[in-house]
């Protein structure tokens, strides 16, 4: 037996082929309730999260000004 998604989205219809044996209305059912669950649950795992875009702040800042230095005192210039 083969499943093959008839489209893209779990909406679409499923064409099951039989090659062997003669299963039930229920068992038939069942194989493509459990192939359309795989197919949504992989085809939702399968898309990237987008990535955040940095904020207008973020890419605007200036860099860090060094941290001030203890040894040289308020009155001097330290340049």
């Amino acid at each position: 037996m083969s499943a093959e998604p008839a489209g893209d989205g779990p909406t679409e219809a499923v064409r099951v082929d039989i090659r062997r044996g003669e299963p039930t209305p229920e068992e038939l059912a069942a194989v493509v309730s459990v192939v359309s669950e795989a197919y949504t649950r992989e085809a939702a795992d399968a898309v990237a999260e987008p990535e955040p875009r940095p904020s207008a702040w973020q890419v605007s800042a200036r860099a860090l000004r060094e941290p001030l230095r203890p040894e040289i005192g308020w009155g001097r210039f330290g340049g």
